[in-house]
């Protein structure tokens, strides 16, 4: 494996550790610290995704447009790592969006130019082994920087104080980031690449799929709600990162298999294994069995991600900019989605958003199966 993709996954190892640390406190913050409410929270999840994917078509529009690859990682995770602990100084959700879409926003500028790096490094049908290993260091750090959240509030308690503390914490793992990509990550060589950025036939062929996947992260419940579920089942703001401790390990130990299995096996085929997971993950809420939900959420994320990933890989003719095209509608449908189950949740009851949230996902996934290859 090329050795700029390990690179590439050590820095996101660091800047997924100190986005792990906001992950399983962020929710608590806004609805039981600010003492707003879940559709407070809905409404942050929303604006933060649609302002982290949106402009990911555009980066990766410029990225193909004027071949410029690691100036946009390096700007975007140095973003990233100067904002995360600015939360700590949020008084109102308001804030929190603000600061959330800052932080996002370097998200936007470097994932498309990302992603189209590792597939410029990867070797030829090994897209999914490659990006499989990359979502590995990913849930890697996330899976450290969760355990570490749980040891400060396990030793220091749960108060405000703590939680702004962790947030401030944050930039240490962020700056490590931005210095590995900025003196070890070679760039892309422009002299060998053709200057394409318009779309082709081939890249067309994707929207399908695409769209059906859109669909479905429109009605599935991201990770921020199913903090919420098991804080309304009575857990201690404690204990909840063992929940996302769950959740990543579960990542950790599946990606780089479902990674493999998307060359093997095709990643369409993957692709609605997935979806398979996603609806298992609401089920188990609905049941009550919430750390199976969260164990078949950790499951849909990486397969699902890895799936499309390898097949824009392998498909697409202006890698980044389907990447961005693929960013975006996760932008429009996501936002939306949280903005519709926060405000079901909101009025009319926890139930309603799981039963709202489960119809659709099941929906969509008999849908996908009448999408042709």
């Amino acid at each position: 494996m090329n050795k700029n993709i390990y690179y590439l996954g050590v820095v996101s190892f660091f800047t997924d550790f100190a986005s792990a640390m906001i992950t399983p406190i962020l929710p608590i913050f806004i609805v039981y610290i600010l003492h707003d409410g879940v559709d407070k929270l809905g409404f942050v999840i929303a604006i933060a995704t649609f302002i982290s994917y949106f402009f990911r078509v555009l980066f990766g529009y410029l990225s193909d447009r004027f071949q410029i690859t690691k100036p946009f990682l390096v700007f975007g995770y140095l973003l990233s790592a100067v904002t995360k602990p600015l939360f700590a100084f949020s008084s109102s959700y308001q804030s929190v969006a603000a600061f959330k879409s800052i932080e996002r926003m370097g998200k936007a500028v470097r994932s498309a130019p990302k992603d189209s790096l590792i597939s410029n490094y990867s070797k030829v049908n090994e897209s999914g082994k490659t990006f499989g290993f990359h979502k590995t260091m990913d849930i890697a750090g996330e899976l450290f920087g969760v355990i570490s959240v749980f040891c400060i509030l396990y030793f220091y308690g749960e108060s405000e104080e703590v939680l702004r503390n962790i947030f401030l914490l944050t930039v240490i793992p962020g700056i490590i980031g931005v210095l590995i990509v900025s003196f070890f990550v070679e760039d892309i060589s422009y002299k060998q690449r053709e200057k394409k950025y318009q779309f082709q036939k081939d890249d067309y062929k994707l929207f399908p799929l695409l769209f059906t996947y859109f669909c479905f992260i429109f009605f599935i419940l991201c990770d921020s709600f199913f903090i919420i579920v098991v804080k309304e089942a009575g857990y201690p703001t404690t204990f909840i990162p063992i929940f996302i401790i769950v959740l990543t390990l579960t990542q950790t130990l599946t990606s780089y298999y479902f990674g493999v299995l998307s060359d093997k096996k095709g990643s369409q085929t993957v692709l609605k294994i997935s979806y398979l997971f996603g609806i298992f993950s609401i089920l188990s809420l609905a049941f009550n069995s919430l750390w199976l939900g969260f164990i078949f959420l950790g499951v849909f994320t990486v397969a699902s991600l890895n799936a499309i990933r390898s097949y824009i890989a392998q498909t697409a003719i202006n890698q980044a900019s389907i990447y961005g095209v693929f960013y975006g509608g996760i932008a429009l449908f996501g936002s939306l989605g949280a903005l519709s189950i926060g405000y079901i949740w909101q009025n009319f009851g926890q139930n309603s958003a799981l039963i709202f949230s489960l119809c659709g996902t099941a929906l969509v996934f008999l849908i996908s199966l009448l999408v042709k290859r």
